[in-house]
């Protein structure tokens, strides 16, 4: 794999693209300039940016919007993993682990949707919606500046706007 990826780097810098590839591309020598999106927890990202490779968060545990929001019960089929709104909000994407020199190769986060149990986009509308709004606000707010209660409040009023959109969300608990 990592003589393809660096083979395919080559190629996409030619075009004045950089590669972005899951931490997996990690092992066996990374590229010289790929992008390291980290999905596996921490580890990947801390090893990247300690080698100056950019970052972007991506892990299970605060990003999987395919994973369910509620009681199994009641939710649709899907993922058995379990990720509330609250948790996606308290998401950090600089690991505590890296130096502030180290820290500025963290980009950012992104929150993914895997649909493979989804048939239709009013599914994956569920599934991603509010969470996205969650982590929205939580990747462009400074930590001391976050507030899940005042966020639950204001997240009432989004409401509205989505349903005037007409997209298809979970009401939160």
């Amino acid at each position: 794999q990592s003589y393809f990826v660096q083979r395919m780097e080559k190629l996409i810098n030619s075009k004045g693209k950089r590669i972005i590839g899951w931490d997996e591309i990690l092992e066996g020598g990374l590229a010289r300039n790929a992008v390291v999106m980290s999905w596996r927890g921490n580890k990947g990202a801390i090893d990247a940016a300690r080698a100056d490779h950019d970052v972007i968060m991506s892990p299970t545990e605060f990003a999987y919007f395919d994973y369910r929001q509620g009681d199994a019960a009641k939710e649709p089929v899907g993922q058995p993993w379990y990720l509330p709104l609250e948790k996606v909000y308290s998401f950090d994407p600089l690991p505590k682990e890296l130096s502030p020199d180290e820290a500025k190769y963290i980009l950012g986060g992104q929150g993914n949707v895997w649909t493979e149990y989804m048939k239709t986009p009013q599914q994956v509308e569920y599934m991603v919606f509010p969470r996205m709004l969650a982590m929205a606000e939580d990747l462009w707010s400074m930590p001391e500046n976050k507030n899940y209660a005042d966020f639950r409040r204001r997240l009432d009023a989004q409401f509205p706007r989505l349903d005037k959109q007409g997209i298809k969300y979970r009401r939160s608990e």
